[in-house]
C-alpha cells in the first residue's frame, strides 16, 4: 500500500481527484443529503474527473488508502471501466481496510454481469461464515439482490434460504435482524446516482463540455 503522506505522486492524484469538495466523504449515503444545486455541481465535477483520470492514475489510487480506493472505485463505476473488475473483486475479498467496500460494490453493480455476481457471491461464501468479522456483508448481499433484480437471476437465493448462511450469520452475531431488501434499496439509490453521473460523463467523454 502506498502512503499518501509520503508519496508525492499519490499526493498529487489525491489533490486532483479525491479531496475536491470533500469528494471522498460525500461518495456514499451522504449523497442523499445534497441539495439540488449541490447535487448538480457534484455530478458534473465527478463526471469530469471520471473523464480526466487515466487507467494508470486509477491504478495508483487503488494502491493508496481507503480514501483513494473508495474514490477510484466510484470513478471506475461512472466510466464503466470493466478492466478493473478483477482488481476490485480482489480488494473486496481481501477487506484490507475500512470504508471502501461499498464503493467496490457500486462498481460491480454498475458492471452488472454474471462475473460481477460471482465476485459478490465469493465474498459472501467467505464472510458469512465469519460472524466475528463485521465487514461489508449487508451491502454485498444487497448488491447481489440488486443484480438479481436487474439480471433476472437468483444468485442471492442460496444465502437467504431459511436457516441458511445469512440467518446463521445474524444469529451468531446476536443482533437485530437486518432486512436484506433494505440493503438492496440502499444499493439501488447509489446506482441511480452513478447512472445520473454517467449520463453527464457521456457528453464530456465525447469532447462536448457541459454548460
Amino acid at each position: 500500500m502506498r502512503d499518501v503522506r509520503s508519496d508525492p505522486e499519490l499526493q498529487e492524484l489525491a489533490r486532483r481527484f479525491v479531496r475536491p469538495d470533500r469528494r471522498y466523504l460525500r461518495l456514499g449515503g451522504s449523497l442523499r443529503r445534497l441539495s439540488a444545486v449541490e447535487r448538480a455541481t457534484f455530478v458534473r465535477d465527478l463526471a469530469q474527473a471520471a473523464h480526466e483520470i487515466t487507467p494508470a492514475e486509477l491504478g495508483i489510487l487503488f494502491e493508496g488508502g481507503w480514501r483513494e480506493r473508495k474514490t477510484a472505485a466510484w470513478l471506475v463505476a461512472v466510466a464503466h471501466r470493466t478492466e478493473f473488475r478483477d482488481l476490485i473483486g480482489r480488494l473486496l475479498l481481501a477487506s484490507g481496510g475500512p470504508y471502501a467496500g461499498a464503493a467496490y460494490c457500486v462498481a460491480l453493480a454498475r458492471f452488472g454481469t454474471a462475473a460481477d455476481a460471482e465476485l459478490l457471491a465469493a465474498y459472501l461464501d467467505h464472510y458469512l461464515s465469519r460472524p466475528d468479522l463485521d465487514y461489508d456483508q449487508p451491502i454485498v448481499l444487497g448488491t447481489l439482490l440488486y443484480l438479481d433484480g436487474v439480471r433476472g437471476s437468483e444468485s442471492a437465493s442460496r444465502f437467504l434460504a431459511p436457516g441458511g448462511p445469512w440467518d446463521r450469520w445474524l444469529e451468531a452475531r446476536a443482533v437485530a435482524a437486518l432486512d436484506p431488501d433494505d440493503c438492496r434499496q440502499g444499493m439501488q439509490h447509489l446506482c441511480a446516482f452513478v447512472d445520473e453521473t454517467a449520463e453527464a460523463f457521456a457528453p464530456v467523454n465525447d469532447g462536448r463540455q457541459q454548460p
